[in-house]
């Protein structure tokens, strides 16, 4: 099948721009660097789930869905964007978020609020070693339970997982590609690298794709893991990449090569780290730009650090993605680290 084939419903602002952070490569003293601005793209205050929402509502429409329920952390980015997309197409939305309801919303919290969910339902946060070890998934339970309260309403229910399908995730960044390679044409430029925060790995999925199909795998795809170990980033990655192939019958393309690192996570997803801070503060004061301190804060913290190493170098263009995630920058359990 063509990925030009395939359902979709525009939902943002594409292409979103491509432009050069002169200032900081000069800085660096490294590659061009060059920032994907998907922090820009029209609906929910931006973000990278947009490009994948485009495919899982157009599926949820396709299905006849009423209400679409979703998943995540309570300053879920991907959470705002699916309400957003929801009230965009008539639909409601309802969110399973792991961890305690806060005294006060901020963030992406307050945000959720002021879009109108339809419900906004607290689940404990259980570790992947407490699911194994309890034989309980709080969320997917909740899910469950909705999911037969709204069918036994009349409702028809649709559930993307946190992040989205890895195959939407896919399909969506392989288009993110496509716009790079045809914005850097006009510069008589191609991309060397790919550099992108990489949490559920949808994302690294689909700008892999994206270079086997518009690169011939000769952009490489750095993933800067925020939460996950490089093994567990490998395996899902293979997997994912596996079925967006198996989707489209690609056969015969030259692989993308994976590669991932986990060296910049700290204590673990969301806690701040110097890297991050420096980094944040750094893109705002050359570039102008603000960065979220849990996603592409810590992967800017990995770019910076991989030129200083020279792994990346002068002569190469760099894309950044900035996946969004901004409204993070306010939410209670940020702002003491973001103190300059």
């Amino acid at each position: 099948m063509q990925i030009g084939a395939v359902e979709r419903v525009r939902l943002g602002l594409f292409p979103t721009p491509l432009v050069e952070l002169k200032a900081l490569s000069d800085f660096l003293g490294g590659p061009r660097i060059f920032m994907k601005r998907d922090d820009l793209n029209g609906l929910g205050m931006g973000g990278n789930k947009l490009r994948k929402l485009e495919y899982a509502m157009a599926d949820a429409i396709a299905q006849g869905a009423t209400t679409v329920i979703t998943t995540g952390a309570v300053q879920s980015n991907h959470c705002r964007l699916t309400a957003a997309a929801a009230n965009k197409l008539g639909m409601s939305c309802q969110l399973v978020l792991s961890g305690k309801e806060p005294k006060i919303a901020t963030g992406n919290l307050l945000l959720d609020r002021i879009l109108g969910v339809d419900a906004i339902h607290y689940v404990p946060r259980l570790t992947p070693e407490e699911k194994e070890t309890t034989g309980h998934d709080p969320v997917e339970e909740k899910v469950s339970e909705i999911e037969e309260q709204l069918r036994s309403n009349g409702e028809v229910p649709y559930y993307i997982p946190n992040g989205c399908r890895s195959l939407h995730g896919a399909l969506g960044y392989a288009g993110c590609v496509r716009e790079v390679v045809e914005q850097l044409h006009g510069l008589n430029l191609a991309p060397d690298y790919f550099v992108s925060a990489c949490g559920s790995v949808s994302t690294q999925t689909g700008l892999m794709l994206g270079s086997e199909l518009y690169c011939q795998a000769q952009a490489k795809v750095i993933g800067i893991s925020v939460s996950r170990d490089q093994d567990y980033i490998t395996k899902k990655l293979t997997a994912s990449v596996a079925e967006a192939h198996a989707f489209l019958g690609l056969e015969g393309l030259p692989a993308a090569e994976i590669i991932a690192y986990d060296d910049y996570i700290g204590e673990g997803y969301g806690i701040p780290t110097p890297e991050m801070k420096e980094a944040v503060s750094l893109v705002a004061r050359k570039e102008g730009i603000f960065l979220d301190p849990v996603y592409t804060g810590k992967a800017m913290a990995g770019l910076i650090d991989l030129i200083r190493h020279g792994e990346l170098r002068k002569g190469e263009n760099v894309i950044f993605i900035h996946t969004g995630g901004v409204p993070g920058m306010f939410a209670e359990a940020q702002v003491a680290s973001l103190q300059f």
